[in-house]
């Protein structure tokens, strides 16, 4: 029997795939296919194994990066906190310390912004001579 020949599976409620294939359609195609890519590596414990051991090898360096690229101009401090969120795709934990190192982000930008604010209401506007 060729795999042209053979029927499709028709899902109904109670099925394991069922509600899966629905929430896939909402996600949409890019989604649905990581998730379902996800979910076949949990069922082999040895690939589960090795994908986890992945994740946290790319966030943690990523999360290195930006520790050290933290001195220099630049974005680091937003490297360090893309690790956060990659570790925090398996760990709870870094989940909840990306949560905690964007709020304290926003918390500066907007400490920031406010300074900046204050400052152009006290200088006043220099006129600029012409030169002759």
């Amino acid at each position: 029997m060729s795999a042209d020949s053979r029927e499709p599976r028709i899902l109904r409620p109670g099925d394991p795939g069922y509600t899966a294939a629905d929430d896939a359609r909402r996600l949409g195609p890019v989604r649905s296919a990581a998730g379902a890519a996800r979910e076949a590596i949990r069922r082999n414990p040895r690939l589960d194994s090795a994908y986890r051991t992945g994740v946290k090898v790319v966030g943690g360096t990523t999360v290195g990066l930006g520790v050290v690229l933290m001195p220099l101009p630049g974005p680091g401090t937003l490297i360090a906190l893309g690790g956060l969120a990659i570790l925090g795709t398996e760990s709870e934990r870094a989940k909840k310390l990306n949560r905690q190192g964007v709020a304290l982000a926003k918390r500066a930008a907007a400490a920031a912004r406010s300074r900046r604010e204050a400052r152009r209401m006290q200088t006043p506007p220099t006129e600029t001579q012409p030169r002759a």
